[in-house]
């Protein structure tokens, strides 16, 4: 949504407000149209209730009246032959309710179901009707029957209508006179009330559609002037953001400023000052940005001269170091090798010497050194080639290796090796992970305490554990980076664990150390182990 904004033109807003416009004219219109028929609604609920309460009085008063004028002559006439006088009080509500007159009517029928008097069913005079059920199914004169034993009351039901000669719905009033056993009752159909309903709402469509029509034929004329206001308006603005535009072009290569004569809105003039007094000062700033990158230039050329010497200079340091280290590699090999050689000889000849016992610890340990320098040089310049090692094996030669330089420094190695398998690895790789944390388990473990290798499987991996009592490594990743030392009264070089990090990494082995104030333990997991 926000994108939309962004790209939207004030053409697009004018025309966007005028259609907003138009549509709230139209729901205008509808909500009139709502109103109205709201209304209508509510009015004709009230007019069907009150026409409904005037017909059910009007039948009530109709048939009690009929009521009443049969009593009379009944209790005036009780001498008078009962037979005679019956047809004598039919025919005088016969003739006062004319038949012609269908809807307004009176009919008269026994207790039993017997046709007295009915206009509507003639043919059906002196009959009993045992039942008489409209086009529903409805049982009209039980209903009725029932009503007037129990003292009269309304009954609704749809019935045929003899002006209409279709069904209607119908509403009666009966009643009932016991010395004569009759049932006296009225009805009025309600058409009526459905034909001024009718006519009604055609009054009221006629009136909405006139509404509809005005407000839409208004709308339809602001629609038109607000379009023609909108694209008036767009021009002038159009212009004034054309003369901004082709004042920028200008002034990205010419000190230009734009006249407030060519503006012809008010809001526009302060825009114009902040405008020209922001091309003044970037020109200003150029011209001074200018006269900085010519000093800066010519700065940053005797700089990149003296850089370019040093990074020369510092070449020549780095070659002229290497060459040295391999020099002294190589030199260092030979006499340590006689020195190596010279005790084994020494031993066989004359037996263990605890001095001697020192110079062997000290002798190889400059080994290891000597080892972790070569295997620095060469890793880059040579390929390590794998074979299938025996892990258990290997790992105790370097355990035999290293128990003289740890019993020269007061600690002994404990090995616990369950079977590691064969692994397929570089020996020398494989034994520069031994060696470096051998080495820097004797040089680190407190004095007179005991170092614990072990060496078990689980599942397909090798697991290699070096547990010592040590100071607590407060920093467990960042011993394998280069030069990093814990304790600097140790000494070293600090690049053992940063070649064995290098190995692990390479070959994808996991390092975990755990380290507390009382036990330090390094774990190695090796995968593709076979048995």
């Amino acid at each position: 949504m926000k994108k939309y904004f962004q790209k939207i033109s004030l053409s697009a807003i004018n025309l966007y407000g005028v259609i907003i416009l138009f549509l709230f004219a139209i729901l205008f219109t509808f909500l009139v149209i709502f109103e109205e028929y709201r209304d209508f609604e509510q009015e004709e609920v009230l007019l069907r209730q009150n026409y409904l309460t005037a017909q059910k009085q009007h039948i009530q008063d109709e048939a009690r009246r009929v009521l009443t004028y049969i009593r009379y002559e009944h209790d005036r006439s009780k001498k008078q032959d009962q037979e005679m006088l019956k047809e004598r009080i039919v025919s005088s509500i016969e003739h006062l309710f004319s038949k012609k007159n269908s809807s307004s009517y009176i009919f008269i029928y026994t207790l039993e179901g017997a046709n007295i008097s009915d206009p509507n069913k003639p043919k059906n005079l002196n009959k009993k009707m045992s039942q008489l059920d409209n086009e529903n199914g409805f049982d009209v004169l039980d209903a009725l029957i029932k009503k007037a034993k129990t003292g009269g009351g309304y009954v609704e039901y749809v019935w045929d209508n003899p002006v209409t000669k279709q069904l209607s719905k119908k509403i009666s009033y009966v009643t009932g006179f016991e010395p004569y056993g009759w049932l006296v009752g009225t009805g009025v159909y309600l058409d009526e009330i459905e034909n001024l309903m009718m006519e009604r709402k055609r009054v009221l469509k006629e009136r909405l559609i006139k509404y509809m029509m005005e407000i839409l034929t208004l709308a339809t004329i602001l629609f038109g002037l607000a379009f023609a206001g909108m694209k008036l308006i767009n021009g002038i603005i159009r212009n004034e953001i054309d003369t901004f535009r082709d004042f920028f072009k200008k002034a990205v290569e010419h000190y230009v400023v734009i006249d407030k004569k060519q503006i012809y809105f008010k809001e526009f003039h302060i825009l114009v000052q902040y405008v020209n007094e922001m091309v003044s000062a970037v020109h200003q700033k150029n011209y001074e940005l200018k006269k900085l990158n010519a000093s800066l230039e010519k700065k940053v050329l005797e700089k990149t001269a003296k850089l370019q010497k040093q990074m020369e200079y510092n070449k020549q340091l780095v070659n002229m170091q290497d060459s040295f280290i391999k020099h002294s590699i190589h030199e260092i090999n030979t006499p340590l090798a006689v020195i190596m050689t010279h005790i084994d000889i020494y031993k066989m000849k004359y037996g263990q010497n605890s001095y001697l016992s020192k110079i062997e610890a000290a002798s190889k340990m400059i080994a290891n050194i000597y080892d972790d320098l070569s295997y620095l040089v060469k890793k880059d310049r040579i390929i390590y080639e794998k074979h299938w090692i025996d892990f258990s094996s290997f790992l105790h030669e370097r355990i035999v290796f290293f128990e003289e330089i740890a019993v020269g420094n007061g600690h002994k190695i404990q090995e616990e090796i369950e079977g590691g398998g064969v692994i397929y690895f570089n020996e020398i790789e494989l034994q520069r992970i031994i060696d470096n944390n051998l080495s820097n388990a004797i040089k680190y473990a407190k004095k007179s305490t005991d170092i614990w290798i072990r060496l078990y499987k689980e599942k397909d991996t090798a697991v290699l554990t070096c547990a010592t009592h040590s100071k607590k490594i407060e920093n467990t990743k960042q011993i394998f980076e280069a030069f990093h030392q814990e304790e600097t009264q140790a000494g070293g070089f600090g690049l053992g664990l940063e070649i064995v990090g290098a190995i692990c990494q390479k070959e994808d082995i996991r390092i975990e150390v755990d380290s507390n104030d009382e036990l330090t333990t390094f774990a190695y997991y090796f995968k593709k182990v076979s048995p």
